[in-house]
């Protein structure tokens, strides 16, 4: 005698990753709680199955959703899902505004743009996947599917700033696009999130062991300590930030990250990798740099005698003299470190490139399975 549950509906969501890297993770999360959130807030009375895959679905590099759209519909017609959503990490635009999500009654498919979500990501992508499948449902299916606590700004109420555009030619194309100027500073905020600043630091493990090989050598110099000394603070700044540009700079054209327009790059979203990629290399280069600083620190109070310092610089010293030294030679480190980037592995250092998307293992297409 068949049960309660399996006299239930099913229906089946597919959620689709691409590229499969940072956004395959985040579907990893959500599928373990998506089908208990959509018989929560779209259907008690229906059997929920989610499914996760990638597929034939491409990266679309050219800032566009239609054809992302369109390889998506493919993908969930030859795998027989009801429905089926995209997460990407790739920034979408639309009439050249940030495009946050886009659905497709017609097609029965979605997409959103994790980066568009801001720093928030997981969180903004729990709510608003169930009410996006809910508005496909509701709208492609004679039957209604009843939507339970779901309000037709479900997206728009969880990200500020976000509003919602019926399309022009097809009134089933729903997109939710953000404001110009917030949306652009969520959008970049979002990308530098994605790409996962902290997988760059850890990468830059060769780099951290130069700079600190060269902190170590320039501690037993007295000369660096009269330098430290002699400089005023505002010049001990631009040494700083000269240094970490030179570094981040170094990484960029050793490793070519800088990401250049073509046929399937458009100029803007180029610019919008780049700024992706440098901003997350100041993030993990400003983070090595405090390490480098407090790791100095600790050498020179363990190495220098107050004395021996004091009689290098002819006057009574203080702490603060030990952050200086340690301010200037980190500095100056720096430059070493970049020397101890070039021997990084190639594919360690370009994952933090946003335009590159390295196969995770470990995490496959169920299609493939």
């Amino acid at each position: 005698m068949a049960t309660s549950d399996q006299r239930r509906r099913e229906i089946v969501v597919g959620l689709v990753a691409t590229p499969p890297d940072y956004p395959a993770q985040v579907v990893a999360r959500l599928i373990t709680e998506l089908a208990d959130r959509l018989a929560e807030q779209v259907d008690a009375d229906v059997r929920w199955t989610v499914r996760e895959g990638w597929g034939e679905v491409a990266p679309r590099r050219d800032g566009g959703v239609e054809a992302l759209l369109d390889d998506l519909a493919r993908r969930r017609a030859d795998a027989r899902w009801d429905v089926a959503i995209c997460l990407t990490d790739l920034p979408l635009h639309t009439e050249r505004v940030p495009l946050v999500a886009q659905t497709s009654t017609r097609r029965r498919v979605a997409v959103v743009s994790l980066p568009a979500l801001g720093l928030r990501q997981l969180r903004a992508v729990r709510a608003a996947v169930p009410g996006l499948v809910g508005r496909l449902l509701t709208d492609a299916s004679e039957e209604r599917v009843p939507l339970v606590g779901w309000a037709p700004a479900e997206l728009a109420g969880q990200v500020a700033a976000i509003r919602r555009v019926v399309g022009e030619t097809d009134a089933g194309e729903l997109g939710y696009v953000a404001s110009r100027l917030i949306g652009r500073v969520r959008l970049v905020t979002g990308m530098v999130r994605a790409n996962r600043p902290g997988r760059a630091l850890l990468g830059l493990s060769k780099l951290l062991v130069g700079a600190f090989g060269t902190a170590a050598f320039a501690l037993t110099t007295n000369t660096i300590w009269q330098m430290g000394d002699a400089l005023g603070g505002l010049r001990l700044a631009v040494i700083m930030l000269l240094g970490l540009t030179a570094l981040v700079t170094w990484l960029i054209v050793a490793h070519d990250l800088w990401e250049k327009p073509d046929r399937e790059t458009p100029a803007e979203l180029a610019r919008l990798f780049n700024l992706g990629t440098v901003l997350t290399l100041i993030l993990a280069t400003a983070v090595s740099y405090l390490v480098l600083f407090a790791g100095t620190i600790l050498a020179a109070a363990l190495l220098i005698d107050t004395s021996v310092l004091e009689q290098t610089l002819q006057r009574p010293v203080d702490f603060t003299d030990y952050l200086i030294l340690a301010w200037i030679i980190s500095s100056l480190a720096t430059v070493g470190g970049a020397i101890g980037s070039g021997l990084e592995d190639e594919d360690t250092v370009r994952a933090a490139a946003y335009g590159y998307h390295p196969e995770p293992g470990g995490w496959r297409d169920e299609k493939d399975a």
